[in-house]
């Protein structure tokens, strides 16, 4: 880091923006806990926060990234050479009024599925189970069964990489399968406003119950992963089948390169087995990704985001190929 450099960060983190670490580890910032030091890490406690933030990053040309839970991100072993922001728990308030729930980006999803729930609304349900923040499930248009969250969107608050507040309808956030037009432009999504259905509150809770039952039996829980590493897609999940059954079919679960393997339990998962890096992690997606090819001629892509140290995040898959 330039003197220069360090003088920026320093004049940032003496300003009113909310908690600041510096050479803050990554890994402990994500579910697959990989990951080495951010210059700078904040967690900003209000929106006005993050545009300050923003708007000095902007003006003082100082890289940037935004966070939640980190659990679909997969940090590079350099960390990141700019600043991060969480948005986390000081910006996670969850309120409903009568159809309508408002959610702030930090609110954690599990919390919010519970929300709904007890108040009698349901459509949320495929969202009980998973471990991550609002932000970023409306920026991934998350969800499960084959279901997003944008399903139920009215409207959503960002923050654009300048610095400016606008809202945004649900035709403007172009949701499809894991996809959202927020994804590459650098936004902070500071809010939601979903729209549910009224339903039974007992059915809503034993589908949810069922829901992680089943992701119990399924899912490998012990030891650190993000969660699904492989997109499926109509057309493949139509031939073939799934990423997991595909990945399982080709022989590859165990398969290990240093300490990262794709789970025994469910093949869409790797898993670090204590001490995996970020090449580990890439390499082991790239033999994947050329066993399938080989195998089917389908070339998996990755749900999962990689970071590097310049704060560019693109899909693990792209990196892959360069290693």
């Amino acid at each position: 880091m330039t003197e220069s450099f360090q003088k920026k960060l320093d004049l940032l983190a003496i300003q009113k923006i909310g908690k600041v670490t510096f050479s803050e580890p990554l890994s402990g910032h994500t579910s697959w806990e990989i990951g080495g030091p951010a210059d700078l890490f904040v967690e900003p406690n209000d929106s006005e926060q993050i545009v300050k933030i923003l708007r000095f990053a902007t003006d003082n040309h100082v890289p940037f990234i935004v966070i939640g839970q980190g659990t679909n991100l997969l940090f590079d072993d350099a960390g990141v050479r700019g600043i991060v922001i969480k948005v986390g728990e000081e910006m996670a308030d969850i309120s409903i009024v009568g159809n309508t729930i408002c959610a702030q980006g930090g609110a954690w999803v599990p919390q919010l599925a519970r929300k709904s729930m007890q108040t009698g609304l349901t459509g949320l349900e495929h969202c009980i189970g998973i471990p991550g923040t609002v932000g970023g499930l409306v920026m991934m248009n998350g969800g499960s069964q084959r279901k997003g969250i944008g399903e139920n969107v009215v409207n959503v608050t960002v923050i654009s990489k300048n610095g400016h507040l606008q809202t945004l309808s649900k035709d403007e956030c172009d949701f499809s399968y894991r996809y959202s037009a927020l994804q590459g432009t650098g936004c902070v999504v500071v809010a939601v406003v979903l729209n549910c259905a009224n339903g039974d509150i007992k059915a809503i809770r034993q589908e949810m119950l069922e829901d992680l039952r089943s992701r119990r039996v399924k899912f490998p829980r012990k030891l650190p992963n993000c969660g699904s590493v492989f997109l499926s897609s109509q057309e493949m999940h139509a031939t073939v089948g799934p990423p997991g059954k595909i990945i399982e079919t080709a022989g590859l679960k165990g398969l290990q390169v240093g300490n990262a393997e794709i789970s025994s339990q469910h093949a869409n998962f790797i898993i670090n087995l204590g001490r995996a890096t970020s090449a580990d992690v890439l390499t082991l997606i790239k033999q994947v990704r050329q066993k399938i090819l080989d195998n089917i001629g389908f070339e998996l892509k990755c749900e999962v985001r990689y970071v590097s140290p310049t704060g560019k995040i693109i899909p693990a898959h792209i990196m892959a190929d360069q290693i």
